[in-house]
């Protein structure tokens, strides 16, 4: 295996011992720890852990890695992914009408901030082609309506497989996805939405929180699940706003919130920070990456 950084992520039950077998291995095996972070969920009784190596030192591939590993796992009931940083990791992004988080996604990622490749941006208009154009991604204007909204998913899906995607990136892409095209892609779609106390649903939500007066307003970043907004929270945020702020404040100030919090959670989800338990995303720190 060449020098590169190698990251486990591990979920087990908790049991003594743990910390000690996992770092033995590593040891034994040639590699250097660079970084290792662990939670216990005493509630549940479950062991997470992220650990990220070195791989100087050892002449394992990646198979004899991974298949020395699980002899490891199995006994202790280990639920694990490994991930190598010699490939980046392949992004689609999709996108209706606003433009905030696009531009903001692509311009992180052009100036190496998101380790990634984003291959595509799909969209069911075609008013944002421009800025497409402007980062020299391709752009594929995929209309749906209801009558052919699994026609349109099914071609979506074919765009996606056949570039070999590894993420996609809902950046109010105002659709409704369907359980198949979910299901087909789990823990892979990052969706973004504003988030009010109390929330608002539908159109205009803005000029309805500024009709209740409301006090906060902020954004939250989660892994699409048929349950519509219900899914792994991975990254949220908020602001105090006043009796002054206008819809259209209100507005601009939300956008700048939904730009930070998404490139956060697609930033955790490329770095690999991300256990999913159930309905909860266990995020671990960057640990001075």
């Amino acid at each position: 295996m060449k020098s590169q950084v190698v990251s486990f992520l591990i979920k087990c039950p908790d049991q003594k011992g743990l910390v000690a077998k996992i770092t033995s291995f590593f040891y034994e095996k040639g590699f250097n720890i660079v970084s290792s972070q662990q939670y216990v969920n005493a509630i549940e009784n479950t062991y997470f852990m992220r650990i990220r190596l070195n791989a100087d030192g050892t002449t394992l591939s990646k198979s004899e890695l991974e298949s020395s590993f699980l002899e490891l796992a199995t006994p202790l009931k280990i639920d694990w992914s490994v991930n190598y940083d010699d490939k980046k990791q392949n992004v689609a992004i999709m996108v209706s009408h606003t433009s905030h988080n696009l531009y903001d996604l692509l311009e992180r990622s052009k100036e190496g901030r998101l380790a990634c490749n984003v291959k595509m941006i799909i969209s069911n208009h075609d008013k944002l082609r421009y800025i497409a154009e402007m980062f020299n991604v391709p752009f594929h204007y995929l209309p749906v309506t209801k009558e052919t909204k699994l026609a349109q998913e099914s071609q979506v899906i074919d765009l996606l497989d056949a570039n070999e995607i590894d993420l996609i990136i809902m950046a109010r892409y105002m659709q409704i996805l369907s359980s198949d095209f979910i299901n087909h892609y789990p823990e892979k779609i990052i969706n973004i939405h504003h988030s009010f106390l109390p929330a608002f649903q539908g159109a205009n939500p803005y000029k309805k929180a500024y009709e209740r007066g409301v006090k906060l307003i902020g954004a939250t970043a989660h892994y699409a699940t048929e349950d519509l907004d219900e899914g792994p929270i991975i990254e949220q945020d908020v602001k105090p706003v006043t009796h002054e702020s206008t819809p259209t404040t209100l507005k601009r100030i939300g956008a700048d919130i939904e730009k930070l919090v998404l490139a956060r959670a697609v930033k955790n989800h490329l770095n690999h920070q991300i256990i999913v338990s159930g309905n909860r995303a266990i995020v671990f720190p960057e640990a001075g990456e």
